[in-house]
C-alpha cells in the first residue's frame, strides 16, 4: 500500500491553542486541520513563535485544544524533547532508563520480555554494548540516542520529536538525522519532527508544513519528492534538493 493510500494516524479538525495572562489572550495557534498519514515522515517547520511546538503538543495531548479536536489512531504517547540532558535520568544506566519506556509504554503486553526490547531498541539506534554506561558518561549526540531509544521502547505507532537535534554539532546532527531516517524506514512508525531547520526538514520528511507567522496556522504544505535512501552529500547537491530549499526558505522568510 502506498504511504498516500493509507488511513490518517493524527487528525487535527479545526485544533487552536489562546493563553490566558494577566494582559490577557495570546492566540499561540489559529485553528488548522490537518491529517497525518500513517507511517510518513513529516516536518514542520517555521519563524520562532509561529505555534510549532504547540502544535506538537496538541497531538501529544500534553495540552488541551481551545477550539476543535484532534484524534490518534494508537499510542501517540513518546514525545522526543529537544533538551536531552534534562529528559534522561541521570542517576540510572542507560539500561534502567530505557526500561523506563518500556514499563511505562502503554503499547506492550505483560508476556513482553522487557531485556530484549531494550536491546532491541538501542541496537535501533546503534548503542549497542553500552547498556551499564550512565548518560553522563556519554556524548551529547548518544545521550539523545538513548532518548529516541526509551522512546522507541514502547513502541509507539507515532513519534513526536521537538527540535530532537538543535542541541548537537553539526557533525552529530547529520549522524542522528540519517540514524532517525533507518528507524523510520525499518519501523514503518510516523514521525512528525519539528525543526527551525530548513535543511534538516526536506532531508527527513516526506511532507514539510510551513506554519505561519505568529500562529496564523498553516502557511503551505509540501509534499518533499526526493529518492530514499538519502545520503548526506549526494542528496544536499541535487538540483531538486536545493529548489525545495529555496521553495522553503522564501515561504518562511515571507
Amino acid at each position: 500500500m502506498q504511504i498516500a493510500d493509507r488511513p490518517a494516524a493524527l487528525e487535527a479538525s479545526g485544533v487552536g491553542k489562546t493563553f490566558w495572562s494577566r494582559s490577557g489572550a495570546v492566540e499561540a495557534l489559529a485553528p488548522l486541520s490537518l491529517s497525518v498519514v500513517a507511517g510518513s515522515f513529516v516536518t514542520i517547520v517555521g519563524r520562532s513563535g509561529c505555534g510549532k511546538s504547540t502544535l506538537l503538543r496538541l497531538f501529544a495531548g500534553l495540552v488541551p485544544p481551545t477550539t476543535g479536536s484532534v484524534r490518534a489512531d494508537g499510542d501517540v504517547t513518546r514525545y522526543v524533547f529537544q533538551d536531552y540532558s534534562q529528559s534522561l535520568l541521570p542517576w540510572q544506566t542507560v539500561e534502567q532508563n530505557v526500561r523506563f519506556g518500556v514499563v511505562h509504554g502503554s503499547g506492550l503486553h505483560r508476556h513482553d520480555d522487557v531485556g530484549s526490547t531494550v536491546r532491541e531498541s538501542l541496537a535501533y539506534v546503534g548503542l549497542s554494548g553500552v547498556e551499564k554506561r550512565y548518560p553522563w558518561e556519554l556524548s551529547g549526540g548518544m545521550q539523545q540516542r538513548v532518548a529516541i531509544a526509551r522512546a522507541l521502547a514502547a513502541r509507539p505507532a507515532v513519534l513526536l520529536m521537538d527540535e530532537p537535534f538543535s542541541s548537537v554539532d553539526a557533525l552529530s546532527r547529520a549522524q542522528l538525522q540519517d540514524m532517525i531516517a533507518g528507524v523510520w524506514s525499518t519501523l514503518g512508525i510516523t514521525i512528525v519532527l519539528v525543526t527551525h531547520d530548513i535543511d534538516e526538514a526536506i532531508y527527513l520528511a516526506d511532507r514539510t508544513i510551513v506554519l505561519g507567522p505568529n500562529g496564523s496556522g498553516i502557511a503551505a504544505d509540501l509534499t518533499i519528492d526526493l529518492p530514499r535512501p538519502r545520503s548526506q552529500v549526494e542528496t544536499r547537491a541535487t538540483g531538486a534538493y536545493l529548489r525545495y530549499r529555496r521553495d522553503l526558505l522564501q515561504l518562511v522568510l515571507d
